[in-house]
């Protein structure tokens, strides 16, 4: 089954954070994107519930670099508060990354038709993505093209070893766990050459319940259209 894509992922500012304590006046980036970010980017580029992707790895192309800004974002009740967002600064990435069939979702099983998926994802990609891209906030416009991982010089191509501490991976979603809860996960990431090899979901140990959470129902032909009447954009 055709299923990866590799793509170039830039902008000018990024904010990658923990969603669920990321609440407050000041707000602090990871120095490199989180497993959630980067499928968020993927989501955006084409998705649809019959698929999950994966990300597999992502290469830093650019020196890692921060900016602080004040902001005054909504707060709840109307009006604006003050706050010291710290940002990264001119971002580069390449991408790999695959979707797999959603087996939690077995009433999507006739939407499972193999390369119809990958097409569209490659036509998207090629056009920029289906949707606005993110780089963990609205606020942080991102850009994507294909590529061919390894191509280019990173600044990071001849360090071994650079650990960034345990971070925020990604979140368990009930159509994708089975379970009617949502839960976040935990790493210790580790970038080698340049290069972040993110681990599988299920193989991340440290998780933290979050709430109940119930999956959102479909249902071919009512409020999902077949990918089989998908048009492949040309």
């Amino acid at each position: 089954m055709k299923n990866d894509i590799s793509l170039r992922l830039w902008g000018r500012y990024a904010l990658f954070t923990d969603p669920v304590t990321k609440t407050g006046g000041e707000k602090c980036s990871y120095h490199v994107p989180t497993y959630e970010a980067i499928k968020g980017v993927l989501k955006s580029i084409y998705w649809k519930p019959t698929i999950i992707w994966h990300v597999d790895k992502i290469r830093v192309m650019k020196p890692l670099q921060t900016q602080t800004k004040g902001t005054k974002p909504l707060v709840w009740g109307g009006g604006n508060s003050l706050a010291i967002y710290t940002f990264l600064h001119e971002v580069e990435y390449q991408v790999v990354a695959h979707f797999e069939w959603n087996e939690q979702r077995p009433e999507l099983a006739k939407d499972r038709i193999d390369g119809k998926h990958f097409s569209i994802a490659k036509r998207s990609l090629e056009r920029g993505g289906r949707q606005d891209i993110f780089l963990g906030t609205r606020d942080c416009q991102g850009y994507v093209e294909p590529c061919e991982f390894g191509d280019g010089a990173s600044p990071y191509d001849n360090i071994p070893e650079l650990s960034f501490g345990l971070m925020f991976h990604g979140f368990d979603y009930p159509d994708e766990t089975g379970k009617n809860e949502l839960a976040s996960r935990f790493w210790t990431a580790v970038m080698r050459n340049g290069i972040i090899a993110f681990p599988r979901p299920e193989a991340c140990e440290v998780r933290r319940f979050v709430r109940a959470m119930s999956p959102k129902e479909f249902e071919i032909s009512r409020n999902l259209k077949p990918v089989a009447q998908e048009e492949v954009l040309q």
